[in-house]
């Protein structure tokens, strides 16, 4: 097999695609490169077929070895363990513009593997992965309706920048992921810095021909190196008595689909599908039949709900199409926690608390883009009882995602961590779902964190919207419904499903995953405008509940900062940090320097946090001649005591200056481990220290 190769100018770099040298055994197989960033991407089709499926079984496992960073992996076992938040991220990426593409009735089960190989820590190696795994699924032989293709936008200094590199990424205001096909984008995903929807068009708009044109280069290749496609096993077998069932069905779903909760129409759809399988067990005994039977139930739901929604504007559950299902806010619903929040909508339901915590709680990580820390944190739980079902309480891709897509709606306007010295983590635990439980998590999110005292820039609400769609002549889009806070039902039976946070003057997060090719501009324009206002709407409900920071909590960190010399910082940490664990120790608080001289001082208790200021205040500067100190006697002897006056600085106390009467022995005033005030008289020309009890009593 000879190796073929395309390449693309991108930016200061090619980026190339190339197969034939590597991975050979794989049904397809690509490395990719951009500068100093590469990928090898392989998919795979097992051997066995199965026939009759209605779902595409693949799985995309997206991982990243520290040796493309040179590294090796810290702690004890020096291997790539299990995926990382990150990888797992990256595989959704590729796995949501790809999964509709993928024929069901092929019927084997595919693996997409891209493995990052080098990184050299400027450019960006997701996007990479999303070409690479596309690319190999198209010179492979397994069918797929591909290309597809992806490009990061930015926007910094006024301008759109394509693919920016990880440093204009990080001072952007604008960061968005685009993946769709050369007929339009299909998955956008991103955060931004309270932009406008306009300025959000303009990057999905920029990012069209960079997709267009890996689409092309993908193409290339495959003309170069592509393999003849697999045959597809499609079923040939149809449901008998199908008009008949169908002509019973509809009228029969057509009412159970509109009772007013989503329970209720769930026990009546399932009770209509059971009467009709009843009166053909015979029929439906065959395993073909049955699913069939069942596809066609699904199909008559998804036309009558659809035709509602065109024709009459009324939606299952009785809503128009731009009308947000009724709202509830409560804070403080937990006693001891330092924040929490209870936001209902419909019969979508989060319970989010917030809990602030040290320095030392940040959440670091360790990969090949380098170590750093975070110091807010999201976490999102999706138990199985808030659908009414049994399960394991287990945390799969699905909450991954979901709670990275609240985090970085967030993450915006959370208080850097000078304004707010503080870590803090925001767990959404989902009570119940029915639609749009992410933008919960973002609206209980801000809740729950001025509850506990964060102080927000400003509150963040966010709405999930939906889009309908019905061809009209030779119009894709003739008729067209845009739904807004859309239900389960119908981001299963919609064309579009995009979610959408911000604050009242613009938006942070952005999410959105379109079934159809090659959504309009207007269309774009028209969902934005009626998602600005669905998003002002939940906004003012949440700020009737709480709109600014209450109080910190008791139980909250005390923190207390202050700057030392950097010369000091050796003196306050000590030998080992036996100095600092010390001060721990003694006033029950936990202390955290940085490189700069900044100290900050954690405690339950204010009062200890004080003391543990003028502690340190007192290890980093020289002692003052005419300062009190609260000191420990260490040592006794015949002439007086040695008294530690802060940590690793001791004086002596003479036996003179223990008390104004005649004192015949240090131990009838003294006792080792004593605590006493003892004020600084004197230092002496070779550094000692002269202190007197007498004088800090008098004082």
């Amino acid at each position: 097999m000879s190796v073929e190769r395309v390449t693309y100018r991108l930016g200061d770099a090619d980026l190339i695609l190339e197969t034939g040298k590597i991975g050979k055994q794989a049904n397809g197989c690509v490395y990719a490169q951009w500068g100093g960033a590469a990928i090898i991407a392989t998919i795979c089709a097992s051997s066995s077929v199965t026939e009759g499926q209605d779902f595409v079984p693949v799985t995309v496992e997206y991982n990243e070895k520290f040796y493309a960073a040179g590294k090796i992996p810290g702690g004890f076992v020096k291997r790539e363990g299990r995926p990382k938040d990150k990888e797992i991220l990256v595989s959704r990426l590729i796995d949501r513009p790809m999964r509709p593409l993928f024929e069901p009735s092929f019927g084997h089960e595919l693996q997409i593997v891209p493995t990052c190989v080098s990184c050299d820590g400027v450019h960006t190696q997701d996007i990479l992965a999303v070409i690479a795994a596309s690319a190999a699924t198209c010179i492979s032989d397994i069918p797929f309706h591909g290309p597809v293709a992806a490009c990061r936008v930015g926007y910094l200094n006024g301008e759109y920048i394509i693919n920016p590199t990880f440093e204009q990424i990080e001072k952007g205001e604008l960061e968005i992921v685009v993946a769709g096909t050369k007929d339009g984008f299909t998955m956008v995903e991103g955060g931004a810095n309270e932009v406008s929807e306009e300025l959000m068009l303009g990057a999905l708009e920029r990012a069209q021909k960079f997709i267009t044109d890996m689409c092309l280069l993908q193409e290339e290749l495959v003309k170069k190196a592509g393999k003849e496609k697999l045959p597809l096993n499609p079923l040939d077998v149809t449901l008998d008595n199908a008009e008949a069932i169908e002509a019973e069905a509809t009228p029969l779903l057509k009412e159970a689909c509109f009772k007013d909760s989503k329970i209720s129409r769930g026990k009546a759809i399932s009770q209509v599908q059971r009467d009709l399988a009843a009166k053909y067990a015979e029929q439906l005994s065959d395993p073909i039949q049955a699913k069939l039977f069942c596809a066609l139930m699904d199909d008559i739901q998804y036309k009558l709900l659809r035709k509602s929604i065109l024709d009459e504007g009324v939606r299952v559950d009785g809503r128009k199409v731009d009308e947000i299902r009724p709202i509830t806010c409560e804070v403080n619903v937990l006693p001891t926690p330092h924040g929490s929040a209870l936001f209902t909508r419909g019969e979508t339901q989060s319970l989010a608390v917030c809990t602030l915590g040290t320095a030392m709680d940040e959440q670091s990580y360790d990969d090949i883009d380098g170590d750093r820390s975070e110091h807010f944190i999201l976490h999102y739980n999706f138990p199985p009882y808030s659908v009414g079902e049994t399960g394991k309480l287990t945390t799969g891709r699905r909450e991954i995602g979901h709670g990275n897509l609240a985090r970085r709606s967030l993450a915006a306007m959370v208080p850097s961590r000078e304004e707010f010295p503080y870590t803090i983590r925001v767990v959404s635990e989902i009570m119940e779902s029915n639609g749009s439980s992410s933008q919960a998590s973002t609206c209980g999110g801000t809740l729950c964190m001025l509850a506990a005292g964060v102080p927000m820039k400003k509150m963040v609400a966010g709405i999930a919207m939906g889009l309908i769609t019905e061809p009209e002549g030779d119009n894709p889009y003739g008729r067209y419904k845009i739904l807004s806070d859309i239900l389960g039902e119908e981001d299963h039976l919609g064309d579009m499903d995009f979610k959408v946070a911000g604050t009242k003057d613009g938006i942070t997060g952005f999410q959105m995953d379109i079934k159809i090719a090659g959504v309009t501009t207007e269309i774009m324009k028209k969902a934005m405008e009626q998602a600005r206002q669905g998003r002002l709407h939940i906004l003012s409900i949440m700020e009737k509940c709480i709109d600014k920071p209450a109080p910190l909590a008791k139980n909250a960190p005390q923190i207390l900062t202050m700057k030392i010399p950097v010369d000091k910082i050796g003196a306050l940490i000590g030998p080992g940090g036996k100095n600092v664990k010390a001060l721990c120790a003694q006033y029950d608080v936990t202390i955290n320097t940085d490189d700069d001289g900044t100290v900050t001082i954690y405690s339950k208790n204010g009062l200890n946090a004080e003391a543990a200021k003028k502690a340190v205040k007192g290890i980093t500067e020289d002692p003052e001649v005419g300062t009190i100190y609260q000191g420990t006697v260490k040592r006794i002897m015949d002439f007086g005591a040695f008294v530690e006056i802060l940590p690793g600085k001791e004086g002596l106390c003479h036996i003179s200056k223990l008390s104004k009467q005649r004192v015949n022995k240090v131990t009838d005033v003294l006792t080792e481990g004593q605590v006493i005030p003892v004020k600084l008289l004197e230092v002496d020309k070779q550094g000692r220290l002269n202190l007197s009890y007498i004088d800090a009593l008098d004082a």
